[in-house]
């Protein structure tokens, strides 16, 4: 068996997003608030667990990234990038706007993440997500402890709890037999 050790990134710098009117994929390049990175770097004082990982699996997205960076600084563990991590999409990476956004959410909300008999939305489906995610944790099966750092909608999804209830840096453990 092995034990997923889920690590939600640390405090994104929205702010920059709204500053910069990023849309698209481009608002999942902002890095971490000066808080996002102390979250990071406290992460191992609380986990002690995480020490006994053999490799690091990170998000593509730069708050992810910068996570895992962070934390890796002390372990020195082979990081690798899975694309397939990457946060729920609502709106198959178009340039919507924030309230677009939200509108999105209740729809998924709405729906149970399921998209209705004949329909197809333009949010991406919990099934989707969790067979993504799925996926890429079937190929380090082969290993007995991973670290995998990821996004709030990714845990949820993995672990059957609600988005909101995932915290930053939070640490969520996952068992997954080969």
């Amino acid at each position: 068996m092995t034990i997923f050790y889920l690590v939600r990134h640390g405090e994104p710098d929205w702010g920059l997003k709204e500053e910069r009117n990023l849309k698209g994929a481009m608002r999942d390049y902002v890095p971490l608030t000066a808080q996002g990175v102390i979250q990071a770097e406290q992460v191992l004082d609380t986990n002690s667990d995480l020490v006994n990982c053999e490799v690091i699996i990170s998000s593509p997205y730069t708050r992810s990234l910068q996570t895992a960076a962070i934390i890796n600084r002390g372990l020195g563990k082979p990081l690798q990038v899975e694309f397939d991590l990457h946060e729920w999409t609502p709106d198959n990476w178009q340039a919507a706007t924030v309230n677009e956004i939200e509108e999105l959410w209740r729809d998924y909300m709405e729906h149970g993440g399921c998209y209705p008999s004949g329909e197809i939305k333009l949010w991406e489906s919990r099934e989707n997500l969790l067979n993504r995610t799925s996926q890429v944790l079937k190929k380090y099966v082969n290993h007995s402890k991973v670290m995998v750092v990821c996004h709030g909608m990714v845990i949820a999804t993995l672990m059957q709890l609600i988005s909101e209830d995932v915290q930053l840096c939070g640490v969520y453990e996952y068992a997954l037999n080969p």
